[in-house]
């Protein structure tokens, strides 16, 4: 049996915005209440507590040691807290969101233009998306799926296959001192890397038959779009995913010296949880992506 009272919502909420704005009236003006109110919760939260929270001092308050900790501790649970109400509010009216971690360059080249045709299929299915580059702890997020590059092997979930990435070489044409004739003629040149595609340029130099050390050296980015203002300003040439780059050539400055692809080791996954995968919103979203990379790699046949 809990042996202490839980502090009020009411409190929780006036605290975490005074806290952040360090600042009752403006906690006040967040949440349209009076700044007296505000002062009054707080009050009420420290004696429920036991902790001194704010230091007052003249027309100002100070977070004290004890409501700084406090403070960086219910703000995730309060976030979560509501992203949870809200998703149970969508799913009662047989709507609901997605909560989807996604590559940057694959999310604003690839899925956000094609979403569209998600949202006529499905006008109640939100997809709400955040960044994640790198696997992660599902439990420790709020994301219920992930697309991920590289290789399925991620543990305890499900990934279902979208498509390979094929790569082409792109840079300046300032760059550039006489027509490139063949794949090798590409190492007097600067190259540049991608930080997630470490090994890129070896696997281009090696599917046209050339193995150099050279093919590692060079200065890495950790995004694509780094990789393309890199190019564009002549610092060397670059390895950028094809549905990237292949319409915008011309618009980003570049050109694509040698017009030769190559396959990537790795893949495109849509990763999520085994015991998430008959949630509505996501069963809906697994099998619209899944035509849609379908169709995708039809065109590039």
């Amino acid at each position: 049996m809990r042996k202490f009272k839980i502090p009020s919502m009411s409190a929780l909420s006036a605290f975490e915005a005074a806290a952040r704005h360090e600042n009752f009236s403006l906690a006040a003006k967040e949440l349209s209440l009076t700044e007296s109110a505000i002062s009054r919760q707080i009050a009420t939260l420290e004696s429920t507590l036991g902790v001194r929270l704010f230091v007052r001092m003249k027309q100002r308050v100070l977070l004290t040691r004890a409501g700084s900790l406090y403070a960086s501790q219910i703000r995730q649970p309060m976030e979560d807290l509501d992203r949870n109400t809200l998703n149970l509010i969508a799913f009662g009216s047989r709507g609901g969101h997605l909560e989807l971690a996604v590559l940057p360059t694959f999310a604003s080249h690839w899925l956000i233009p094609r979403l569209p045709e998600f949202h006529q299929r499905h006008p109640d299915i939100f997809i709400n998306m955040g960044v994640r580059t790198e696997a992660f702890n599902f439990s420790q997020t709020h994301f219920e799926a992930a697309i991920h590059y590289g290789t399925p092997t991620w543990p305890g979930t499900s990934a279902d296959y979208l498509f390979g990435e094929e790569v082409i070489p792109v840079c300046s044409p300032k760059l550039l001192k006489e027509p490139v004739k063949h794949a090798k003629d590409l190492l007097q040149y600067p190259l540049l890397h991608s930080t997630t595609r470490p090994n890129g340029w070896h696997h281009w130099f090696n599917s046209h038959g050339i193995d150099t050390p050279k093919s590692r050296e060079g200065v890495r980015y950790e995004l694509h779009t780094m990789l393309i203002s890199g190019a564009a300003a002549g610092m060397g040439i670059a390895l950028i995913p094809r549905f990237f780059i292949e319409d915008r050539l011309e618009q980003s400055g570049l050109i694509a010296p040698f017009a030769s692809t190559s396959q990537e080791a790795g893949a495109y996954y849509l990763v999520y949880p085994t015991e998430f995968s008959h949630g509505k919103p996501l069963e809906l979203f697994r099998t619209w992506l899944q035509e849609q990379a379908a169709s995708y790699t039809a065109l590039q046949d």
